[in-house]
């Protein structure tokens, strides 16, 4: 017998059947293994000792590691075939240490998609545990413990926030920057003239062919005053241009493209990703319907584009055949495996929608026809310009019409277009209009960002990873540090207060520049031209002493009044942060030590997944905060984390706000 061991359940149905009855396919749910929380500052790491980990079986999942260790023994071949990036890589490791696996008795298989094919073929070309990559993602999950925990007991010490991060701080940051360029920003009053020729509209651009800026009303009536009813075209301009078909999905611009469309959170959008990709029963086969989810390439397998050419040809003409696209080449780019794609351009959305959910039916749909559309021919526009002249003054129309849509054939219904046709028109032509209009306007300093500009910014700048994105997201708003208005990140004064200490004490680490080349550092380590020890030690022993420092000098928000008094001495009573949350207490403590006793205040948190009733924060009768049901006792729903209202997409339980991120209250999922 040879065993497979795969992360997700939902995987082990559709791969089992593609390997046969010699194969016994079971899932590890995840990670088996983390970092202890014991030691030196309870970080689970030797930093005396080369930075030594201390790793430990996960909570919970000691009987899952005996199962996996009996099914290894009893087995000829072990095959490792978790996820294909740098966190499978360590799973497999893990996986490797804890069952006590020779070198003799495993091997490691990766594949990008689930379906019969890829699968068969990885296990034709097996390979050993890449241990560089291994490096990496135990240097990334070190560095992250290190930061998350020293500057969260830190700002948990001084602040009223609960945690601190090495790609979390840094995207806070940028938030709290443009809310401040916003703040700073002063109007600038401009402008506009129009003229209405009923079929279209001109707008005043220049005047003695000079740029015209009009910066006031006055300026505007001069402007009117001189010009007359009479205009003359003077010149009509038609070329035809070429709009450009778009990229293949990777894990940010899919995650921006559902946000936009649908107004899905990442979270949601890799959720549904995460089914997609592990198989869904559609009735002939268990299949992954697209390739894996996390990815920051636009690179394309030569099979899938020449199966999508023969498509394209056939369903819609030679001339809709375009040609592989060229992404830009970042030195941030993984290039890891492929981009996000549909495994079959068989499978249309509306063959197999029966099988799917409506959220799932939508998300594959938006990666079924950007698969196409990204080796379709580009679109074709006939753009028009016209020149009319009054008194030296130059108005500007321009229009265009879609000479032939080309991507567009499968990708309109995700792209928007603002085509408008002007009229036939010549040289020389007199035009007559009486209908001329002045608008003041001022300009407008950059926009808040959404979760979508927020997640393309930090792609641009390289901070964080495919991995990271959505957790970086979900961890902004359930720490309370920014609130969503209107789609819109607005930090609030908890987390532009974290920014600010962060910056008085740590504004050589937490800034874009420096995260960046972490990032940089970590992909030299996967790629072996750097060692991790190094970078490790290097980091510590700048970051450790900034640290320590802090923890003396930095000051402690003194607390918030309520303009009560103490009933017992008279004090001014303060708000404190305990353990429980907030509470009214006296500021004489600990020589006064009264506190007011909490009303009963029911704080809705999420809608229970069972009964759809509103989950609440409630109290025990020893104080501590768990988030129950309000259906109880009709519906037992309880949480000790904070539930986030969005399922686990292993076992669709409540996700969990934890210590170390989102993770799921049932199962072992945590995401990454």
């Amino acid at each position: 017998m040879k065993l497979v061991i795969v992360e997700s359940p939902a995987k082990t149905h559709s791969i089992g059947n593609y390997l046969g009855k010699d194969f016994k396919v079971v899932s590890s749910k995840g990670h088996i293994r983390d970092l202890a929380t014991t030691g030196k500052f309870g970080l689970g790491i030797d930093v005396d000792n080369n930075f030594e980990p201390n790793y430990k079986i996960k909570a919970g999942r000691n009987k899952d590691v005996t199962a996996l260790k009996k099914d290894a023994k009893e087995a000829d071949l072990v095959y490792l075939a978790t996820d294909p990036d740098r966190e499978g890589e360590a799973i497999s490791y893990h996986l490797y240490e804890a069952l006590g696996l020779t070198d003799k008795k495993y091997e490691r298989v990766v594949f990008n998609e689930i379906t019969k094919n890829a699968v068969l073929e990885a296990f034709e070309h097996p390979r050993k545990i890449d241990y560089d990559l291994v490096k990496s993602q135990e240097t990334r999950r070190m560095l992250d413990r290190i930061i998350g925990f020293r500057l969260s007991r830190l700002m948990q010490s001084k602040t009223e926030g609960k945690s601190a991060g090495r790609v979390q701080s840094v995207a806070l940051k940028l938030v709290v920057d443009r809310e401040r360029e916003i703040e700073a920003f002063i109007p600038e009053e401009y402008w506009e003239i129009t003229a209405d020729f009923d079929s279209f509209i001109a707008s005043l651009e220049k005047y003695n062919n000079q740029k015209l800026e009009l910066h006031n009303e006055e300026e505007v009536n001069n402007v009117l005053s001189s010009l007359g009813k009479e205009y003359k075209v003077t010149s009509v301009e038609k070329k035809e241009k070429a709009r450009k078909g778009v990229m293949p999905f990777t894990t940010s611009t899919l995650q921006q493209a559902l946000i936009n469309k649908y107004s899905y959170s990442s979270t949601k959008t890799m959720q549904i990703a995460q089914k997609l990709y592990e198989g869904i029963d559609i009735g002939s086969e268990t299949v992954g319907l697209i390739t894996y989810m996390r990815t920051d390439s636009t690179r394309l397998s030569p099979v899938f584009i020449n199966e999508a050419f023969d498509y394209i040809e056939k369903e819609y003409g030679k001339e809709y055949v375009g040609a592989v696209k060229k992404g830009k080449k970042t030195e941030n780019v993984q290039d890891a495996h492929e981009a996000i794609r549909c495994t079959s351009v068989m499978r249309t959305p509306e063959s197999i929608k029966k099988y799917l959910s409506d959220d799932e039916y939508k998300v594959y749909s938006i990666i079924y026809a950007r698969s196409l559309a990204c080796l379709m021919a580009d679109s074709k526009i006939l753009s028009t310009t016209i020149l009319l002249d009054n008194n030296n003054y130059e108005f500007k129309a321009t229009g265009s019409i879609e000479t032939f849509d080309g991507f567009l054939k499968v990708y309109r219904p995700y792209y928007s277009t603002s085509d408008e046709e002007l009229p036939n028109i010549s040289e020389g032509d007199i035009l007559k209009t009486d209908k001329v209009d002045s608008e003041q306007k001022f300009t407008k300093p950059k926009p808040r960002y959404t979760e979508a500009t927020l997640i393309q910014e930090m792609e641009e700048l390289g901070i964080g990873r495919p991995s990271t994105y959505a957790s970086t997201m979900q961890l902004l708003k359930t720490r309370g540090y920014v609130r969503v208005i209107e789609k819109k990140f607005h930090p609030t004064e908890i987390g532009i207060n974290i920014t600010d200490k962060l910056q008085q004490g740590f504004s050589d680490i937490i800034n874009v520049d420096y995260t960046k080349e972490m990032e940089d550092d970590l992909d030299n380590i996967a790629d072996n031209k750097m060692d991790n020890i190094k970078v490790l030690r290097d980091f510590y022993n700048t970051f450790e002493p900034l640290v320590e420092k802090n923890f003396k000098e930095m000051e402690k928000d003194a607390p918030e009044e309520t303009g009560e008094t103490c009933p017992e001495c008279g004090s001014p009573m303060v708000i404190r942060h305990g353990k429980y949350g907030k509470f009214e207490a006296c500021s004489n403590y600990p020589e006064c030590k009264y506190i007011k006793k909490e009303e009963k205040e029911t704080v809705e948190v999420c809608t229970c997944l069972k009964c759809g009733k509103p989950i609440v924060e409630r109290k025990t009768r020893r104080g501590k905060v768990f988030y129950g049901c309000s259906n109880y006792p009709k519906c037992k729903e309880a949480f000790w984390d904070k539930p986030t209202g969005d399922e686990c997409p292993e076992c669709h339980a409540m996700l969990v706000e934890g210590k170390d991120g989102i993770k799921c209250s049932s199962c072992e999922y945590t995401e990454q």
